[in-house]
């Protein structure tokens, strides 16, 4: 004779419990990016990683605050230009930077050369700027009479690239489907 089975051993285990499911968040926070760059350039690209950027900002910073005292117009004009760009700028970066955690391309390509050369330069610029300043071989308030070239000279480069664009959309070739490639 047989043993009765008791019923819940005719049922099979039960499977173990689940682990809760973790919510990577993205490296970067980008509105605390943007704060930390609008309280004070340079802060935000620091969050970011971007030292050189960051160092460019402040030093950007610190000139326009310097040539604003010293010499006068256009610098004043360059402070908000200088915390408006560093804000926008670290919100930017922390987008790209979150896009590229979850390998998804960036929706700016120019986002990939964050560290460029060019920030280099332009610590190299003001550096040598200033330098020249204290060492009494450029009178930074010369300069001041002249600050309207600085515009001439942006219209300039703007013009002059807005028609190479449009020359070089007349010659790109067509395609069938819509406006040229």
């Amino acid at each position: 004779m047989s043993s009765p089975v008791a019923p819940h051993e005719t049922y099979p285990p039960l499977p173990p419990p689940m682990a809760p499911a973790v919510v990577q968040r993205p490296p970067k926070r980008p509105v605390l990016a943007l704060v930390l760059g609008a309280i004070f350039p340079g802060v935000g690209q620091l969050y970011n990683g971007q030292t050189a950027k960051a160092l460019a900002l402040f030093a950007a910073f610190a000139a326009s605050m310097y040539l604003a005292d010293e010499v006068g117009m256009p610098f004043p004009l360059v402070i908000p230009f200088v915390v408006f760009y560093s804000a926008i700028d670290a919100y930017r970066s922390a987008v790209a930077i979150n896009m590229r955690y979850a390998r998804r391309p960036p929706v700016i390509e120019a986002e990939d050369d964050a560290e460029s050369p060019a920030w280099g330069m332009v610590l190299l610029g003001i550096g040598v700027l200033l330098l020249m300043n204290n060492l009494g071989i450029l009178q930074v308030t010369a300069v001041r009479r002249f600050w309207p070239l600085l515009l001439i000279v942006a219209g300039v480069m703007f013009l002059r690239r807005s028609l190479q664009r449009r020359d070089a959309s007349a010659v790109a070739p067509r395609s069938e489907d819509g406006p040229a490639v």
